[in-house]
């Protein structure tokens, strides 16, 4: 079946967002800025994921709306870390860098979206 085509579900989406983050660190170069930025993308990449399955386990409709604005805060600080990030300067991790930045964005304007059905923004 073609990914357009697939049926939506943001657990799957969210978890493949943060294996191609972790995926993506793991072939960055090493250097003293990667080294403070890297761990901080690989938390904040996959946080979204863990935080949208413990949103749907919540107690209540206020703990549901906060774990989905600490996934949309985490999707957003994921988009700060891979703007901040050193590539190796391929095409290939440059590609992969934009996709994950615009990914993210995308995850934002999911979450955004949820918060205003709920009528909390």
């Amino acid at each position: 079946m073609a990914e357009s085509n697939r049926k939506f579900d943001l657990e799957d989406r969210t978890s493949l967002f943060a294996e191609r983050v972790r995926d993506f660190c793991m072939k960055l170069p090493k250097n003293p800025a990667n080294s403070e930025y890297v761990p901080q993308l690989l938390r904040s990449g996959s946080s979204p994921g863990a935080n949208y399955i413990e949103a749907n386990e919540g107690i209540g409709g206020k703990d549901f709306i906060m774990k989905i604005k600490t996934c949309r805060r985490e999707a957003k600080e994921s988009a700060y870390w891979l703007r901040l990030i050193i590539t190796d300067g391929s095409i290939t991790s440059g590609e992969e860098r934009t996709a994950l930045r615009q990914e993210a964005k995308e995850l934002v304007l999911i979450f955004t979206a949820i918060l205003k059905k709920r009528g909390d923004t």
